[in-house]
């Protein structure tokens, strides 16, 4: 079954549309643990998903999307309903999964969960897999090996809960075929373009329409309230790059936390597999025995012979290619009759032959790594970072709770904070009101368009911009809305004006041109050449152009029909001929890639069901009050 989850592509696609926010790594720790407090955001049968945990997938959501947009990103998003309502349907549909593998008894053993981890990138090195990477990363999730290996046993149950949905779904190649045959009919068309240009002269435009129009529309020309303002920021970052660790507290820090640079004793194995699984009839048993004693024979006789050895004879073909080289193992990694042979050899010794659930295995210890304290040296950067955190999150705590109060209280300027501070005062451009400032916030632009900051010129408050981060800001100038005058906008009125004029005489020409076409007459055209065109899409033709001219019958041809351009034109299309796509008839490289398209949106329908089917059988409620709460400062 596991080699199924880690083969299965359409496996992958649908749990790629399961996961629809990609949380850290692998998501949200504890799908199935019931937190403390009654706040739950949603219950999936009896499980909670709690305020905390909700407000934690959304920060980590916004950072994504922080990381990902740069300055475009605005904080305020993460509390639009649709966005908290995505991130809490993600949420749900993780514990769903999780809930129904826990119900249906599925686990995952030790070997399982090697494979799966030797097969993941970022935990190797030189394609293989890395401890010291292992460790980084549960480090850096402040979790320990032992619980990262927890989260990935549960991530990997998940997926093989998922696994019988993707093998179930079953796609039809009649229907594939029917797919195939409508987005590749491929269509030859020649187009007529009338050009709204070309009508210009025939528009008349009353002498008072410009102003009519003006004053009809005082909107369109207004403009908008603006503002300059000044600003300071404190950031957490700042106390962080200002920060100065002595020797003396990394020392200290090292010496009271020795058990968190202990390196356990690494040991590298290599081995030779002969196959003899547990269930396997007594001859076949006798014969993996006899091979492997032979073989061991003749490793005790050379023993410089065991990776050729290996190469040739072991069936595990993980390692064999590798001369039956393992690479590190821990504790706990292996089967215990493994695990105990391999902590048993000293360093370059070769075992007898080891009897496990797999067969017979020849082990060899490659080498030792004794266990030890790191050295100060080599953490010592590590801990200056980690200090520097410390007390830079200390230092903002205090700051933010002061900035804060002071820009408030202090609110006829900007100076007390910037000398309590050190901190420098910035200057924006004009700004016009409701344009929308990447790094700004909705919220501090609402405050500095209020009345509180333009007519009593008082400060914003502090307002978080990003993570540990606050602005507080003050409007320097401020210009009201006002009407643009006609005389400096009236020919671009008239401009205007006779270009709507002339795009109407252009679908009214080609209305009435396509009538006589329908009608079997010949009318005075300048046709472009033909081309092929196909439903999936085509170079120079707009989505809409696309389904006219599949939308129209082809039983008679020639055809006609028309769509209006990007640009106000009126396109008239003859559909000349018709070819039918016959699947197999031709190696159109298109084919495969909407062939998979179609498994795919067949699979994604079948797991959307199924999905809708388990939030039936748990039973999901949703807390609205509490999705749309903000999230408690402490």
């Amino acid at each position: 079954m596991f080699d199924s989850v880690r083969n299965n592509k359409r496996l992958v696609q649908i749990f790629l549309l399961l996961i629809t926010l990609p949380f850290a790594f692998w998501g949200v720790e504890s799908y199935i643990s019931d937190a403390s407090g009654t706040d739950e955001v949603a219950t999936v049968g009896n499980n909670k998903i709690t305020q905390q945990q909700f407000q934690q997938a959304l920060r980590e959501q916004g950072d994504r999307m922080r990381n990902a947009m740069g300055p475009q990103f605005n904080q305020e998003t993460m509390a639009r309903p649709e966005v908290r309502m995505a991130v809490l349907d993600t949420l749900i549909n993780q514990r769903l999964l999780a809930v129904h593998a826990q119900e249906a008894h599925l686990s995952v053993s030790n070997e399982q969960l090697i494979a799966m981890i030797s097969t993941i990138p970022a935990l190797q090195v030189d394609g293989k897999f890395s401890v010291e990477r292992f460790e980084a990363i549960a480090s850096a999730q402040g979790l320990t090996k032992v619980g990262l290996e927890s989260r990935l046993r549960q991530d990997l149950a998940t997926r093989m809960a998922v696994l019988p949905v993707a093998e179930a779904s079953l796609v039809s190649r009649t229907g594939g075929n029917t797919w195939l045959a409508a987005a590749l009919e491929e269509r030859e068309v020649s187009e007529l373009a009338l050009k709204p240009e070309a009508y210009l002269s025939q528009v008349q435009v009353p002498a008072d329409a410009a102003k009519n129009f003006y004053d009809s529309n005082p909107t369109k020309f207004e403009l908008p309230e603006q503002i300059r303002f000044e600003f300071v920021v404190l950031s957490q970052k700042e106390f962080e790059q200002k920060a100065q660790i002595s020797d003396a507290e990394v020392k200290a820090w090292y010496d009271s936390h020795q058990d968190s640079y202990k390196q356990p004793e690494e040991r590298r194995a290599s081995h030779i597999l002969i196959l003899a699984e547990k269930d396997a009839k007594p001859e076949v048993v006798k014969a993996a025995e006899a091979k492997a004693t032979e073989l061991l024979a003749q490793i005790k006789r050379n023993p410089s012979d065991f990776a050729k050895l290996a190469r040739q004879h072991s069936q595990d073909p993980g390692s064999a290619r590798d001369g039956g080289d393992l690479g590190v193992v821990t504790r706990g990694a292996m089967v215990k009759q493994f695990e105990d042979s391999v902590f048993s050899l000293k360093d370059g010794e070769i075992s007898e032959l080891v009897r496990t659930d797999y067969g017979f295995h020849i082990i060899r210890l490659s080498s030792l790594k004794p266990a030890r304290i790191k050295p100060l040296a080599d953490v010592k950067a590590q801990i200056t970072a980690e200090l520097k955190s410390q007390s830079a999150a200390k230092k903002y705590a205090e700051a933010a709770e002061t900035f804060t109060n002071m820009v408030y209280e202090q609110s006829d300027s900007l100076k007390p904070v910037i000398d309590q501070f050190g901190l420098q005062t910035q200057q924006s451009p004009w700004l016009a009101k409701g344009r929308q400032v990447p790094g700004l916030s909705e919220k501090l632009l609402a405050s500095l368009f209020s009345d509180d900051a333009i007519k009593n010129k008082r400060n914003t408050e502090a307002v978080e911009v990003a993570p540990k981060t606050l602005m507080a800001a003050r409007v320097i100038e401020h210009k009201p809305a006002a009407l643009v005058p006609f005389a400096q906008v009236q020919a671009e009125i008239e401009k205007r004006l006779k270009r709507d004029e002339s795009v109407k005489l252009a679908a009214k020409d080609g209305e009435a041109r396509l009538a006589k076409l329908n009608a079997g007459e010949s009318v005075s055209a300048n046709w472009s050449a033909s081309r092929g065109v196909v439903r999936a899409g085509a170079e120079g033709f707009a989505p809409q152009s696309l389904r006219a001219i599949f939308s129209v019958s082809s039983a008679k041809l020639p055809a006609y029909v028309s769509a209006t351009g990007a640009d106000g034109s009126t396109v008239i299309y003859r559909i000349n001929k018709v070819k039918a796509y016959v699947p197999g008839e031709k190696d159109d490289p298109r084919a495969a890639q909407l062939r998979q398209q179609y498994e795919q949106l067949a699979s994604e329908a079948d797991f959307i069901a199924w999905m809708s089917n388990l939030r039936d059988r748990y039973k999901v409620v949703i807390n609205e009050k509490a999705l749309l709460a903000k999230e408690s400062k402490e």
